[in-house]
């Protein structure tokens, strides 16, 4: 099978090309990236291709899809501040580029699509556990384009016959994920932080939970979704219904640092959700053998490889 990963070469995106190699089922492996927030390869691999492109020109999404048997879809401009600040950009490539996958998959007669929306898109809604038919009540730019991806994506699935998936991604961390831009995830910025002797930025009072997922379960869900074809007829939350505040994760790593951390408190950012907890019930029932790391032992994983960095 040939697979192309839009923004594979982002955090998820070259997670998920390692793990893709490791599939005996796995031929060659086709990256699609502007470079924007993605890096290249250092080393070139003989079943990789890299392909330089943006998701906003459908010539470019049509020519790296060619002949690929599957795409799966994370290119995206992420962030709730990012989308705040300039919802007009995040609203062309998140929203446009979705549909020129979805377009160009169509016409060159790709046999699967899974794409990335996210645990953002139901905003407002307090319920917990978020199960996928809860109301969808996003709070920010970003969100309403994750809504948009995974709509436009069920909208393909049932108008042209695609077969698709579309993951609800909550707060996935791990090994490669980079601190060194203003839009970074929460835990890689606690990272560079405890590594560089400063104090941690906590935006609020500390008490805001949230699912936190390993990459690991994220490139396994995608890959196993792939090569089997799983589909949906509804989003799937990617996530196992853990729920761990933001001073949770700071006691976590006081374990792990042993020297004392500090923490500044900050006001909170508009736009942000308070909790997020995921029902896992839908993705188990259509991947029951999707690896679930411990959140510990994935915490100490990722400790471990910024501190070595």
């Amino acid at each position: 099978m040939d697979i192309l990963i839009t923004g594979g070469c982002g955090f998820i995106g070259t997670n998920l090309v390692n793990h893709l190699l490791a599939q005996p089922d796995v031929e060659r492996v086709r990256t699609l990236d502007n470079y924007v927030t993605g890096l290249r390869r250092t080393v070139p691999h003989a079943r990789v291709q890299e392909i330089e492109g943006d998701l906003r020109s459908y010539d470019d999404v049509l020519r790296a899809s060619d002949g690929v048997d599957a795409v799966v879809h994370l290119g995206a401009l992420p962030s709730v501040p990012r989308s705040i600040k300039d919802p007009l950009s995040t609203n062309a490539v998140n929203i446009d580029g979705t549909l020129h996958v979805l377009e160009a998959a169509r016409a060159n007669g790709v046999q699967h699509v899974s794409v990335a929306s996210s645990s953002s898109v139901y905003g407002a809604n307090p319920a917990l556990p978020k199960v996928e038919s809860l109301a969808t009540l996003p709070l920010s730019p970003y969100a309403v384009t994750k809504l948009a991806t995974e709509s436009y994506t069920n909208a393909y699935a049932t108008s042209y016959g695609l077969n698709t998936i579309a993951f609800r991604f909550f707060n996935v961390f791990g090994p490669l994920q980079r601190a060194d831009h203003v839009y970074a995830a929460v835990i890689p910025k606690f990272l560079a932080a405890l590594k560089n002797n400063e104090p941690l930025t906590i935006f609020g009072d500390g008490e805001q939970s949230r699912d936190f997922t390993s990459i690991h379960a994220v490139t396994d869900a995608i890959t196993k979704s792939a090569l089997r074809t799983v589909t949906s007829e509804t989003p799937v939350n990617l996530a196992f219904g853990t729920r761990t505040s933001l001073n949770g994760v700071v006691a976590l790593l006081q374990e792990l640092h042993g020297s004392p951390i500090k923490v500044q408190y900050v006001d909170p950012r508009p736009g942000d959700v308070k909790h997020s907890q995921a029902s896992s019930a839908l993705l188990t029932s259509l991947l029951p053998d999707v690896v679930q790391p411990d959140f510990v032992h994935a915490l100490k994983e990722v400790y471990d490889w910024y501190m070595e960095l």
